[in-house]
């Protein structure tokens, strides 16, 4: 404990405390009991198989704690900390944990593909569906404008996951967990998308097919047929072709709408063999 000698003479033994320490007594009043516990189970959720990892929880060290609590915390919820400078961080570490999982698992696979293959397993889209998994959005700060805004809820979740992944590099300066915690989600996602590329990229296979045929580029129109956020039927998209309406289909934004529509519309032409299915692989 502090002490201070009288009301307005500090003890000497404060002086001679590290700044990191006295960060970390700060971040100790800010951060309550329940907060850390909120913290904790949320770690815990996560299931990474790392022996040290679960030392790093069951210790409850104060600068992991606040690690993952910035990670945790939108920018409505505290203007000072929250998970920006940690997201940024991330991104450049899922990229780099993501390589390395392309390089491991798929050994002779072409730059080109391990770029294409990359680009959808550390997609905004798919970050959202992993933190979704860990149900991230109710360990997420969030201010009153943030809470309040649908639209904005997948991007928040997307962007704290990065975060976290952020936190969890910084709390070892390795990749090592953040592997152990993501490869077993890319060995099923990347099989998905070699499977079927097109359903992940439908728009630009549907934009390539129009240039190599000689037709101008795909037109989506869009409607909004719903006002209630969220609502998978939301807004409806016509794709037409040279005029001429190809498909349509439903999504509850603007960019799943047309996505949507492509798809249907690739395996359309896959399915009447305008489309050979082997130039997606």
């Amino acid at each position: 404990m502090i002490a201070h000698l009288n009301e307005d003479e500090q003890n000497p033994a404060y002086d001679l405390l590290s700044t990191s320490f006295k960060y970390l007594i700060y971040m100790a009043i800010l951060i309550d009991g329940r907060r850390i516990d909120q913290i904790i189970t949320f770690l815990k959720s996560l299931n990474i198989n790392s022996e040290r990892f679960y030392e790093m929880i069951n210790s409850k060290n104060l600068e992991t704690i606040h690690n993952f609590n910035e990670a945790l915390t939108h920018s409505s919820g505290n203007k000072k900390i929250n998970y920006e400078k940690l997201e940024f961080f991330g991104d450049a570490v899922l990229r780099l944990a993501a390589s390395k999982f392309i390089e491991e698992k798929y050994t002779n696979m072409s730059v080109g593909d391990r770029s294409e293959l990359r680009s959808q397993i550390v997609s905004d889209e798919w970050l959202t569906q992993l933190g979704k998994k860990f149900d991230i959005e109710k360990f997420i700060i969030k201010g009153p404008k943030a809470l309040g805004d649908e639209n904005a809820k997948d991007t928040i979740i997307g962007e704290a996951t990065e975060a976290v992944i952020g936190a969890i590099y910084k709390s070892f300066n390795s990749i090592k967990e953040v592997n152990l915690w993501l490869d077993d989600f890319w060995v099923k996602d990347s099989a998905a998308f070699l499977k079927a590329p097109y359903k992940f990229n439908a728009k630009s296979a549907l934009q390539e097919w129009c240039q190599s045929s000689g037709f101008n580029l795909p037109e989506y129109k869009i409607i909004e047929v719903s006002k209630i956020h969220g609502d998978p039927k939301r807004f409806s998209c016509e794709i037409y072709i040279n005029g001429s309406k190809k498909a349509y289909a439903f999504g509850q934004s603007h960019k799943k709408a047309e996505k949507n529509a492509a798809s249907i519309l690739i395996e359309k032409f896959i399915k009447e063999g305008k489309i050979q299915y082997s130039n997606y692989f």
